[in-house]
């Protein structure tokens, strides 16, 4: 399975990333959760999520309760606590870009912490797909809920972008990279998962993956080959 996902990416038209222990060597909203004091308790529910014990609905709802986060304390975080992007990422897209292969970031984490990760990265904002925070038109930006419509705001998100981009693009080959199990459902409509577990590593995924990888480099030194 690791060859064929191999080939795959080295053919393919677009490759998606997960952005939180992926992407970024944290899980946004855990960092978030502690910068505004609710963090043992967000946590437990993201791990929940992660290894497929809840819906994505009811961790998510559930921690941005306890959260509220306002847009004052989300500018905060991002200026106190800037994304740390995983080591090799950033070769990994640039070499993608080279490629001529679209990148994307699909995301269960919001589309405010995840746009300053995108611009680090090249990545235009119009292929980020996450979820979107909404907020009070007050001077704190008081917390008012998030954007229900967007496909990665319930379970089976993330499949439903791979299908929405390979309809709107016609691509022949996408592949799907993620630390979580909601990555992994989106192959199929992907054509490989790539698991990643080099910040975090997810049994569920590891034995599920195509292809299972702890370092970028590993990624790299096929797009290279």
């Amino acid at each position: 399975m690791a060859n064929r996902a191999k080939d795959v990416l080295r053919a393919c038209d677009a490759v998606c990333f997960d952005v939180d222990s992926t992407v970024c060597m944290d899980e946004g909203i855990d960092v978030l959760a502690r910068h505004c004091g609710a963090g043992d308790a967000v946590a437990a529910w993201t791990k929940k999520a992660m290894g497929g014990s809840c819906t994505f609905q009811e961790a998510l709802s559930a921690r941005l309760d306890l959260i509220k986060p306002s847009k004052a304390k989300v500018d905060k975080c991002l200026a106190d606590e800037p994304p740390r992007l995983t080591t090799g990422v950033a070769e990994v897209v640039s070499t993608l870009h080279a490629r001529g292969t679209h990148v994307y970031l699909v995301s269960g984490g919001f589309r405010q912490m995840i746009e300053p990760v995108a611009t680090k990265l090249g990545i235009s904002h119009a292929n980020i797909f996450a979820n979107n925070l909404l907020f009070k038109a007050d001077a704190e930006g008081t917390y008012h809920g998030f954007d229900p419509d967007e496909p990665t705001a319930k379970s089976g998100g993330k499949p439903r972008v791979v299908e929405q981009l390979r309809s709107k693009h016609s691509y022949s080959g996408v592949v799907m990279i993620g630390d979580g199990v909601t990555d992994m459902e989106a192959r199929p409509p992907a054509d490989a998962f790539i698991g990643f577990g080099g910040n975090i590593v997810r049994e569920q995924v590891q034995s599920g993956a195509d292809w299972f990888i702890r370092d970028f480099d590993e990624m790299l030194a096929v797009l290279k080959n």
